[in-house]
């Protein structure tokens, strides 16, 4: 009698009379919300780092030049929250979003120079990878036709064919001769006086151009990249760009290469906080990934801009284009640049 009454009970309520039921659904929902948790918990990390204007230590610096892509956990968590009926998971999330939503924006100065325009002329900047997109970057500069060129991981080979294959268009060069990444290249149809360039493990030369009469300082950049155990040399060699920035006075400048970092860096928003502007954000073109490159269709799926061209309050920028080449996992950018007199 006591067990007819129990499960007549049981199928009035709707319930497990040893709670089977509940148990194997609970866990479930358990996981979904420790999930949701250590999900955003590591988003806000990052999200924190950034606000904080700070890198942090790996893995942290290499999580900041991907930041708009934590958007995706971000969904993942709050459809976890959900899934666990967790609310403080909902708004945490919402919180997560939007904060990456913010960050998203493009960073630094886009005020126009007021003075004449006095010259036009168009950059490019190429990593070649240890030299194996020599030839593409030939063509790319027969095609492309731009006044100055920057070359990252330039090796001797590189400079030789450059210099043969390119030497009567650009006459004018400054070079750090050496092997494998550590070779670079700055290429001018315009007079070239070289300088002694930015000190780093890898060639950095500068050099100051004349330009319808006017003195451009130019400077190839390529600091170490933020690798595990190596964030400190990063930094201080992005660093050392900031002080060459912040060294220029009035002067044109233009500051070119492949920096390591993106704006969601603090290292580097210290270089844009001199007072240098990202051409490719001028051109309508922020947050367009150039690494890192498939060798087989060259656009990144999932990437970071870290490419630049970094320009003084005396240029405008009308044009940005990505060139996707074969055998490096860079894509190479091109901007065209309008000087302006500082009447």
């Amino acid at each position: 009698m006591d067990t007819d009454i129990r499960s007549g009970e049981a199928a009035r309520t709707g319930s497990d009379p040893a709670g089977r039921t509940g148990r194997s659904r609970d866990p479930w929902r358990a996981l979904a919300g420790w999930s949701c948790g250590l999900t955003l918990t590591a988003v806000s990390v990052v999200l924190l780092c950034r606000a904080l204007d700070m890198d942090g230590v790996t893995p942290l610096p290499q999580l900041l030049a991907f930041l708009p892509w934590l958007s995706v956990p971000g969904v993942v968590a709050a459809a976890l929250a959900a899934l666990a009926r967790r609310r403080t998971g909902l708004v945490w999330a919402a919180v997560a979003l939007a904060a990456t939503g913010w960050f998203w924006q493009p960073y630094g100065e886009t005020a126009e120079p007021q003075g004449r325009a006095v010259a036009q002329l168009r950059v490019l900047t190429s990593n070649v990878e240890f030299g194996g997109a020599t030839e593409q970057l030939v063509a790319a500069v027969r095609r492309e036709r731009p006044d100055l060129v920057f070359v990252q991981e330039c090796d001797l080979d590189c400079s030789a064919t450059l210099k043969e294959r390119l030497g009567r268009r650009f006459p004018y060069r400054s070079l750090v001769a050496a092997t494998g990444a550590e070779g670079s290249a700055i290429l001018s149809r315009y007079p070239l006086q070289r300088t002694p360039g930015v000190a780093g493990t890898l060639g950095m030369p500068g050099a100051v151009a004349e330009v319808e009469g006017r003195s451009v300082r130019l400077q190839l950049a390529h600091p170490m990249p933020p690798v595990p155990g190596g964030v400190g040399l990063w930094r201080a060699e992005l660093r050392e760009l900031e002080r060459w920035a912040r060294g220029g006075g009035a002067q044109p400048t233009v500051l070119a290469g492949d920096f390591n970092a993106s704006q969601d860096h603090a290292a580097f928003r210290r270089i844009l906080d001199t007072g240098l502007r990202d051409s490719a954000r001028l051109a309508g073109s922020a947050r367009t990934p150039t690494w890192p490159a498939s060798t087989a269709s060259g656009t990144p799926a999932l990437g970071t801009q870290i490419d630049h061209v970094l320009v003084s309050r005396d240029f405008t920028a009308s044009d940005a284009r990505f060139l996707d080449l074969p055998n490096t996992d860079h894509r190479s950018l091109v901007v065209d640049l309008t000087l302006h007199a500082r009447d």
